[in-house]
């Protein structure tokens, strides 16, 4: 039995069985995606001699509640930090829950990835799943209403795309928090040998809870520098932004013409060159995570993964973004008339 067909028959916390849907092209290739958390489960790439899975996931629903990675789920209120949890609003100060250092984290105890979405949209190549946040929910203000659809296409495409509305303004910064690994995510390798290239100038420093420290800074002439791209091992831990998080897990500034649903954001490329991932989001950022604490987390294999055995690109606003009124050009406050709307995908092309 295939690991969605398992997921299937097993129940979530709340008792019910989840419910899984798959995606297939007509290249052979396949993703699979599911209610819980509105998770992106699988990502199986046709190539010339293999089925290969390329995302980081798990084959049952007691691994699913174990592990604590986000492994492809959908994340909010907010996406990364928010610093002690606390932002104003009008001169109001919240207080949202904290989760991770003292921070809130991912939007807090229990975020959007633990959730039940339900299924509102199901046709052969697009699934879409809502989900009703009510005022308060984890301590953020407003009733949201969210919506994240998956589209798969002929070219290997996997598109996502947000959309909400809100009846009190509130910051909201959705993302996915996949993990790739294009060399093949059960075969027990690491993602440092994959060779990355990002299209950013400036990256966002942080301390060592992940808070950033409000500025940012050149990528020229650091171990953050993908511009012209580079294995993601050279340079790896060659710095305290680095070593402060056991590797990367830092935002960069995407260059303005690089973002848009056309333009590329990032390259991943195995290190075997048989495949390769471009990023294009409408997000003005995307946060690399190189899997530095993955050790023990559930995986589909008897084995758990080890640290970096995925790496997640996340698209969205900069952690802690309510907090920086620098970035305003760039805020993620959505307000009762505006409509919120992002799209981000994953084009995976064999070489």
């Amino acid at each position: 039995m295939c690991a969605e067909q398992e997921m299937k028959q097993q129940l979530y916390s709340d008792g019910l069985p989840s419910q899984v849907f798959t995606l297939t092209n007509q290249q052979g290739s396949s993703i699979a995606v599911m209610d819980i958390g509105a998770t992106w489960l699988s990502c199986k790439i046709q190539l010339r001699n293999e089925l290969r899975e390329v995302l980081l996931g798990v084959d049952s629903m007691h691994k699913h509640l174990s592990q604590q990675a986000y492994l492809g789920a959908t994340i909010g209120r907010y996406a990364n930090r928010i610093k002690h949890g606390k932002f104003s609003i009008n001169d109001q100060e919240y207080q949202t829950e904290t989760n991770q250092a003292g921070n809130t984290l991912h939007g807090g105890v229990e975020g959007f990835d633990k959730r039940r979405w339900q299924l509102t949209e199901q046709r052969e190549n697009k699934i879409t799943f809502s989900l009703t946040s009510k005022n308060g929910d984890q301590g953020f203000p407003g009733n949201l209403k969210v919506s994240v659809s998956y589209s798969f296409s002929e070219q290997n495409e996997v598109s996502i795309e947000y959309f909400g509305k809100i009846d009190q303004a509130c910051p909201v910064n959705l993302t996915n928090h996949a993990y790739f690994n294009l060399i093949g995510a059960d075969k027990g390798g690491d993602c440092l040998t994959h060779h990355l290239q990002i299209n950013a100038e400036y990256y966002l420093p942080s301390d060592d809870s992940g808070i950033p420290l409000g500025h940012l800074k050149s990528v020229v002439g650091s171990s953050f520098d993908f511009v012209n791209g580079k294995r993601i091992q050279q340079g790896f831990l060659s710095e305290a932004q680095q070593t402060r998080h056991a590797g990367y897990d830092h935002s960069f500034l995407i260059r303005d013409e690089c973002r848009g649903s056309c333009a590329i954001a990032a390259t991943l490329t195995a290190p075997d060159q048989s495949l390769q991932l471009h990023v294009k989001t409408t997000k003005p950022a995307l946060h690399l995570y190189t899997g530095n604490f993955l050790q023990g987390t559930p995986s589909r294999r008897l084995n758990p993964y080890k640290n970096h055995a995925g790496i997640a690109l996340e698209t969205h606003y900069f952690p802690d973004s309510p907090n920086h009124l620098q970035w305003a050009q760039h805020s993620p406050l959505l307000q009762p008339h505006q409509t919120y709307h992002s799209i981000s995908s994953y084009c995976f092309t064999t070489l």
